[in-house]
């Protein structure tokens, strides 16, 4: 799972290393996304609805890449909503 974010959006992969491909993606610039914020409570939706997705493609357990960033923050809240759905690193 990869994280991405930039001072208006939140963008979350999960990436195949070996095939190189993206088996399931989220942002906040898609659909029913599109109106959260940047903050720690709408990371938090994010991440659930990652997680969801996962989940649909039997997914449950990942490698959380957080691109540098501190985990803190947005970040965190990423990983959070992400593991109250059900998956874990």
């Amino acid at each position: 799972m990869s994280v991405f974010r930039s001072n208006s959006h939140m963008y979350v992969q999960v990436i195949d290393d070996v095939a190189g491909s993206t088996l399931v993606a989220a942002s906040t610039m898609e659909g029913e996304l599109k109106g959260l914020k940047n903050t720690v409570a709408d990371a938090a939706k994010l991440g659930e609805t990652i997680g969801k997705r996962m989940l649909e493609k039997n997914i449950d357990t990942c490698v959380f890449d957080r691109n540098g960033y501190l985990f803190h923050g947005i970040v965190k809240g990423i990983a959070d909503g992400a593991r109250k759905a059900g998956v874990k690193f």
